[in-house]
């Protein structure tokens, strides 16, 4: 009979587990922009709510109880129908009290500079103004007396940022899952607030209308470049496909407001 020498390892002992390999890491730069148009936007809406504080101290107001800053820009229906289409864009830049301009700006501040990073200084401000535009017209539809605020911009910003993560889904996978679930949650959370009755909810529903047609056409499409272990974002949106996303808003609302126009009043 043959004997397993001492010194001989045991043909049935198992294998210690080979050590594990370290996970490689890759790292992936995403493009970004110094947000400086969000900037400029706080600090010119707070321009004219100074104006705004200025002249209801020292000038009568207005019929409508408002100042005359707010009076000259307010989304005011009547005045809409008798030709004063500035106030389908300008009442983002007016506020009706420090609580409603501080809560806006500071949700400009956070979605804004994160929305400008990714799309760019162009885009954004397309961003910016078609969604506050879109708003003001179904607020003009839909609502009596005056509306101000920045927010009918503001939920186009978070709409394009779920429309964004939802478009790079397979590059951000449960990030993207998360960002998606956040946006959804803050638009469902702020619709409910705005039946308030001194809330312009139609402001919003337009405003998040008008910002996803844009962002669906116009939000970055990356695409991984560059060689492991560090790669880089590519933008592959052409300029064609942005183009189409502002006729279709200008087309749909626009269209609304001239239909208001000829046959409202």
């Amino acid at each position: 009979m043959n004997q397993t020498p001492a010194s001989s390892p045991d043909p049935f002992m198992e294998r210690p587990p080979e050590p594990a390999q370290p996970r490689q890491q890759y790292v992936v730069r995403l493009p970004s922009q110094p947000p400086t148009m969000t900037y400029a936007l706080i600090g010119v809406t707070v321009f004219f709510y100074i104006l705004q504080m200025i002249a209801s101290a020292f000038f009568p107001l207005s019929a409508y109880g408002i100042d005359q800053v707010t009076s000259l820009g307010a989304r005011i229906s009547q005045n809409i129908y008798n030709g004063e289409l500035w106030r389908l864009i300008t009442p983002i830049f007016l506020h009706g009290s420090i609580p409603h301009i501080f809560f806006n700006m500071y949700a400009l501040l956070s979605i804004g500079t994160l929305i400008e990073r990714h799309f760019g200084r162009t885009r954004f401000l397309l961003l910016y103004f078609l969604a506050g535009f879109s708003g003001n017209v179904l607020s003009f539809l839909f609502t009596q007396g005056y509306s101000v605020g920045a927010s009918t911009s503001i939920f186009g910003l978070i709409a394009a940022e779920a429309i964004l993560f939802y478009q790079n889904r397979k590059l951000f996978g449960s990030h993207a899952r998360q960002a998606i679930g956040n946006a959804v949650f803050i638009i469902a959370i702020n619709l409910f607030l705005g039946l308030a009755p001194s809330i312009d909810n139609w402001g919003h529903i337009g405003g998040l209308i008008g910002g996803a047609i844009f962002a669906w056409f116009a939000a970055p499409k990356w695409i991984t470049v560059g060689m492991p272990p560090e790669f880089s974002l590519q933008d592959e949106r052409e300029s064609r496909e942005v183009s189409i996303g502002v006729a279709l808003v200008l087309l749909i609302f626009g269209g609304l407001t001239a239909w208001a126009l000829m046959f409202g009043g």
